[in-house]
């Protein structure tokens, strides 16, 4: 019998492990491990990856894996092969999307459930030599003075997958 592998940092294979009905517990269990403080994820469902912007001139986005939890938080999972030169304002960008198509119309007290970007990464960044064996990336909007989180529910994780051994 000859053996079949699956190169998760492939488009194909990434979606092939994670983004498939049948394979959801692999997707939560990774979600579920890299946030454990912000309660587990007991179900998810997979929602349309391609998203249109406002007009039909806007840019759109498409991510590798689109899904939300049955307490309505949205994660977005990417893969990312090759370095982009602005790759943490595409993510920032593609965050956007969730957090605009929970807005309702007519009187909407403006209350939003979480936004969650998850990177997984096969390059490095670019960043401060003092984090050059940092492989976790764990940002989120804080007050500068204070160091306390301003919003946690916009969230995003980049890990740098060529530091892990």
């Amino acid at each position: 019998m000859q053996e079949k592998y699956i190169n998760p940092f492939t488009d194909f294979g990434f979606k092939k492990i994670f983004g498939e009905e049948a394979n959801k517990d692999l997707l939560m269990d990774f979600l579920n491990e890299l946030l454990p403080d912000r309660g587990r994820i007991t179900d998810l469902t997979f929602l349309k990856n391609e998203q249109l912007g406002v007009s039909p001139v806007d840019r759109k986005a498409v991510f590798d894996l689109y899904c939300q939890t049955d307490t309505g938080e949205r994660f977005i999972v990417e893969i990312q092969k090759a370095r982009q030169k602005y790759f943490k304002d595409r993510s920032i960008y593609y965050a956007t999307f969730p957090i605009q198509e929970q807005a309702q119309t007519g009187d909407w007290d403006f209350r939003q459930t979480g936004v969650y970007t998850v990177a997984v990464m096969d390059f490095i960044f670019d960043e401060d030599p003092a984090e050059k064996d940092k492989l976790r990336h764990d940002i989120q909007l804080m007050d500068i003075e204070t160091h306390r989180i301003f919003f946690p529910k916009l969230r995003f994780i980049y890990l740098e997958m060529p530091k892990f051994n």
